[in-house]
């Protein structure tokens, strides 16, 4: 702006043309703040220091307004606070010669006047930047939270999204990953956590493709799937690995949430990948609550043959029903036969280590074998039968039966 509209904008009085220098000046002390943003501050200080005149309150009102003016401009508040400084000093140097010359009293006087005048403007200036700057937070938070929404529901439109994203430092055309990470109880300070999320995954990833929210209870974090072009971490570490652990460690610093789990979802391209990263990551919780595991940290990867298993549920309940019902008629139920099942199978079907693993005897693991074999007609150490009863343990796991009832036709 030329120094000719800036002299308009101040709308000096004939006898205060001085101030004008005095205003660029203190610009240029703040590192060109526009002088806009004075206001009628300077004829306000030469009033008090010439006819020891305090602010009026309207006249701090449009202070505070400019206040929220600089705030919504980007400029910082302690530069808008030493634009108001140095113009009080310098409008102080300056005075007029008729001003200077009064005795002491008057000049006393005068000192009071201004600093008091310096005083209210300025605290007046820094609770309308505060009020700004806590607006414009919250519309900030709202847009994220809708973008956020939006981009994992997946049906919103395509070229909105983009633009949407762009001031969040979001490139859609990326390959991203979403994590979710859920409290063992209700989280009493969602801020908190997602401080100290931003502050790790920033320090790790970048802030550039990643958000951080909460949705529906959940700690939501959408990075980027190529992190090591992204950050710092070595290429030779998992992705979904290395960001679910990442957030587990910070989550279980906090004081409360915890025990925490975390869910992540597979990378996919795009914003339509963003979504179906989301929904694996929502099944994978769901699943580890179902599966009962006690990993703190599930990558949908993992859990690939569940959702295999779940996409013809008809088929799996009467492959449960066809192969495991008849162990319901056990002493004890069903129970402890599949929790022997379930161990041999992982044990590479080797019962001393099921045994280990169950913390019972070799001969109670042989028992229990040969009582599903009889009551069953398939014999755990066949490898014929292996298969039938390895995929029905893992269809009762994803249908928590015998705790839940089987699912009736649909």
């Amino acid at each position: 702006m030329t120094g000719s509209a800036r002299r308009r904008d101040l709308k000096p009085r004939p006898e205060d043309a001085w101030l004008v220098d005095v205003a660029d000046g203190a610009s240029r002390d703040a590192g060109g703040v526009p002088v806009e943003l004075l206001g009628d501050y300077l004829p306000l200080l030469a009033d008090a220091a010439t006819h020891g005149r305090r602010a009026r309150r309207r006249e701090l009102d449009a202070v505070g307004l400019l206040g929220r003016q600089a705030a919504e401009q980007g400029i910082s508040a302690g530069r808008v606070v030493q634009l108001y400084l140095s113009a009080a000093r310098r409008l102080w140097q300056d005075l007029p010669a008729v001003v200077r010359s009064r005795d002491r009293e008057a000049v006393r006087a005068a000192a009071t006047a201004v600093l008091q005048v310096v005083d209210d403007a300025v605290a007046t200036l820094a609770e309308g930047y505060a009020v700004a700057r806590r607006d414009l937070v919250r519309r900030e938070e709202s847009l994220r939270r809708e973008l956020i929404d939006d981009l994992l529901r997946g049906d919103s439109d395509l070229g909105t999204l983009v633009e949407r994203a762009e001031p969040f430092g979001l490139d859609l055309a990326r390959v991203h990953q979403v994590a979710l990470a859920a409290p063992s109880r209700r989280l009493p300070d969602a801020d908190a956590a997602i401080s100290a999320l931003e502050a790790v995954v920033f320090d790790r990833l970048g802030d550039r493709d990643v958000l951080v929210a909460t949705k529906d209870g959940l700690l939501v974090v959408l990075a980027p799937a190529d992190v090591a072009t992204a950050g710092r971490p070595s290429p030779e570490l998992d992705a979904s690995t290395e960001l679910g652990g990442l957030m587990h460690r910070e989550l279980s610093r906090l004081p409360r949430g915890g025990p925490w789990r975390v869910a992540v979802g597979r990378a996919h391209p795009g914003v339509y990948g963003i979504a179906r990263s989301y929904e694996e990551a929502r099944e994978a919780l769901t699943m580890a609550g179902r599966l009962h595991t006690d990993s703190p940290v599930i990558n949908a990867h993992d859990l690939l043959v569940y959702r295999v298993l779940l996409r013809d549920q008809s088929a799996i309940v009467d492959l449960v029903q066809a192969v495991l019902s008849p162990l319901t008629a056990a002493r004890g139920g069903a129970g402890p036969l599949l929790e022997t099942l379930d161990a041999y199978f992982a044990t590479g079907a080797v019962a001393t280590e099921s045994a280990k693993r169950l913390h019972v005897s070799v001969r109670t693991v042989t028992y229990r074998l040969a009582r599903v074999r009889s009551l069953t007609g398939y014999d755990p150490a066949d490898p014929a039968h292996r298969f039938t009863l390895q995929a029905a343990v893992l269809g009762a796991k994803v249908l928590d039966w015998p705790r839940e009832p089987l699912p009736g036709p649909r």
